[in-house]
């Protein structure tokens, strides 16, 4: 909840950006820039001096940026600090100097998700479950994520010490560790997943990401692939051009990408394919769920749209403009949304941003919502605008079964403690090499070992519920299990083969031989639900 200090001054800015009405109903005394300056200045004067809390004049000045853009109602238009903007331009250049260590906090401690291939920390030997115990003889007790990262990334060619323990050895593993620069994979994973069936998965959007997808499908073609997965889902876009540049690997020469309008005339840009398809006989299922935003979409509504794939899965997040990032002061910088996006056949899919007043929050009011307009394909098949893009075939229950949401309920709070058992438990499994093959089944007795583990946590849930979630557990364990003791790709293809999504697709191009039959197989396929405003 903002501060008075924060309502007041960002109610007047709003004023100061949406055309002065206090101003101009009275408040003030006059219309002019130069008044409304100075309305502004006697508030944060009174603020300043009066407010029952003491504010420096740099929070101040924050709080009222921090209201203005809040109260221009866009949630992509926002003030980056320094650690943010640094964050975002990591994203989008893709690299960035430390050790290549993915890291997450198990019971209070930093611990190795992964090591990155070929990285200074996977060279040294650091391993799946490790626990990062002491960063330059610095305790790592409590520390978040965030200060894990800050404290072992740094300049090239500089070193960090590290001191981890591992499950199943006694002593301190000491390590001296120096920085490099570590690409950020864009494209994290390219491989077959059912016979001919390549599938590649995109994260976000950086400055390599055309390049190293191409790079991924011709190597899959070269292994045999003859049908693609392209996995979007959670992919938060990134780079404007990158989501053209990909687009353009699947489509004709002139065919449409993307439309972006601003306010002016002058600032219409529209995008279309300039090179020949790179893989024309291909056929594709584009993966998508509502974390797959902006320039994910970019690409999913121009394949949808020209009839070039399938998309799977669940409706898109729903973003349809485009930012600015405009470098300001003290190493900070604006994101600022500068126009909006259309798909080939004119769809904007921006979800409509909630309407701010009592009416709206009253639950006896009916909704008001229009239908979302309907558009058509090349070959003339209904798709949806506003609202995100609904895939062609949906897949993947968004609503927890019963079950679900009755062990979901049962851990409540306890939810992190759940994931530190299983973390550690995993650990142990490694440690005592007590799982000798990949294709392992969790059993009922290493159920009931995390369920002791649970109760030593003070995680309170009965064991008739524990036990009717047995396949959920079954779930996380088994991937948990199979990432300490075998690795990201053993647990990558677990996980598959209980993906619905990932199990729709492979049964969709199961024997599709082009992109007409892919598209053939889906127009059979039950009509998705109708997706709401």
């Amino acid at each position: 909840m903002r501060s008075r200090a924060a309502v007041v001054v960002g109610v007047l800015s709003a004023a100061l950006v949406s055309g002065g009405w206090l101003l101009e109903r009275g408040i003030g005394g006059g219309t002019s820039i130069a008044s409304r300056r100075q309305l502004f200045s006697q508030v944060y004067a009174h603020v300043q001096s009066q407010f029952v809390d003491s504010l420096s004049d740099s929070a101040l000045y924050r709080k009222a940026v921090d209201g203005m853009l809040h109260e221009l109602r866009d949630p992509h238009t926002v003030y980056l600090s320094a650690d943010r903007y640094n964050r975002l331009r990591e994203r989008t250049v893709g690299n960035y100097a430390g050790i290549g260590v993915q890291i997450d906090v198990r019971d209070g401690w930093p611990t190795v998700v992964a090591p990155m291939p070929n990285s200074p920390a996977a060279v040294a030997g650091i391993e799946i479950g490790d626990r990062l115990v002491e960063v330059n003889g610095l305790s790592t007790k409590g520390w978040t994520v965030d200060e894990m990262s800050r404290a072992v990334r740094g300049p090239p060619g500089s070193s960090v010490s590290l001191r981890a323990e591992r499950p199943g050895v006694p002593a301190r593993l000491p390590y001296t560790l120096v920085r490099r620069e570590i690409a950020i994979r864009s494209v994290p994973r390219a491989t077959l997943v059912a016979g001919p069936v390549g599938y590649v998965a995109v994260s976000e959007f950086s400055e390599s990401t055309e390049r190293d997808l191409r790079a991924a499908v011709d190597s899959l073609r070269s292994a045999g692939m003859t049908s693609l997965i392209l996995d979007l889902r959670g992919n938060p876009g990134g780079l404007l051009d990158q989501g053209v540049k990909v687009t353009d690997l699947f489509l004709d020469p002139g065919q449409k990408i993307v439309t972006v309008r601003g306010r002016t005339p002058e600032s219409v840009t529209e995008f279309t394919d300039r090179a020949p398809q790179a893989w024309a006989t291909l056929p594709i299922v584009v993966l998508v769920n509502a974390g797959s935003a902006s320039a994910s979409e970019i690409v999913a509504g121009a394949l949808q749209d020209h009839d070039r794939a399938v998309l799977v899965g669940a409706t898109t997040y729903g973003k349809g403009s485009a930012q600015s990032v405009i470098p300001m002061d003290f190493g900070s910088a604006l994101k600022l949304t500068i126009a909006r996006w259309y798909t080939p056949v004119g769809r904007s899919i921006s979800k409509p941003m909630p309407v701010d007043n009592d009416e709206a929050r009253d639950p006896r009011a009916g909704s008001t919502a229009a239908p979302r307009p309907t558009f058509h394909t090349d070959a003339g098949r209904i798709v949806l605008g506003g609202g995100g893009i609904t895939p062609d075939v949906t897949a993947g229950d968004t609503v927890p079964s019963d079950v679900e949401r009755d062990f979901q309920r049962a851990l409540g709070t306890k939810l992190p403690l759940f994931r530190d058992a299983i973390a550690d438990y995993a650990a142990t499994l490694k440690a005592t090499h007590a799982l000798a093959s990949p294709d392992f089944d969790v059993t009922p007795a290493m159920r009931d070992e995390l369920f002791r583990r649970m109760v030593a946590r003070g995680i309170v849930v009965t064991r008739a519920t524990y036990d009717a979630a047995s396949g959920v557990v079954d779930l996380l364990l088994g991937a948990e299990a199979a990432r300490y003791l075998f690795g990201r790709e053993v647990e990558f293809r677990r996980r598959a083969k209980t993906d619905p999504v990932m199990q729709k697709a492979i049964a969709l191009l199961s024997g599709a031989r082009t992109p007409q039959d892919l598209l053939a197989r889906a127009a059979a396929e039950p009509a998705p639900k109708k997706a709401g405003p």
